[in-house]
């Protein structure tokens, strides 16, 4: 009786947690084919922006096995916003392990989940209304990129902008 009192409490800890984390304004996840990134395969993620009285934070969504052979990754970043007809391209480096070696992120047994804030740099400006297109490139010596499962984009929507402050 003591056991199903533990995994009733602890459910319903995971879920309290849950309920308490943001909803994100979007995101989506893209598999990579056969768990390895080659440089054709580029994932394209398209949002759009109504409120821009907000601030939108962008993740880069990364998940690999305990195999992945680096402590980082380094990404193009493509960013075609409302009105643009070249998209703006800024290369990111994730890191994804302390200097030490341990994976930062979520685990589960040997696959980990990293949620990283996409920094891009003042040039580009996620805060116009309008659609959004967003594509991400692997952008390591090596090719394909092993032990890679999943490659996806976060956008928050955090407090609106105070003006005249």
């Amino acid at each position: 009786m003591r056991i199903y009192r533990i995994v009733i409490v602890s459910f319903l800890s995971c879920c309290l947690l849950a309920a308490c984390m943001p909803a994100p304004h979007y995101q989506k996840q893209e598999a990579i084919p056969d768990n390895a990134w080659a440089y054709d395969f580029i994932p394209e993620f398209n949002y759009s922006i109504s409120d821009t009285t907000a601030v939108y934070q962008p993740y880069f969504i990364f998940r690999h096995t305990q195999a992945y052979p680096y402590n980082n990754i380094w990404v193009w970043v493509s960013v075609k916003g409302p009105g643009d007809t070249i998209a703006k391209k800024v290369r990111v480096d994730v890191v994804l392990a302390e200097a030490g070696g341990k994976w930062l992120g979520r685990g589960m047994g040997e696959i980990y989940e990293q949620r990283m804030p996409l920094e891009l740099g003042d040039s580009i400006n996620l805060s116009r209304y309008g659609d959004y297109e967003i594509k991400v490139e692997q952008n390591m010596r090596i090719n394909p990129l092993p032990e890679v499962l999943h490659v996806g984009l976060r956008v928050e929507k955090t407090v609106p902008r105070r003006f005249g402050s």
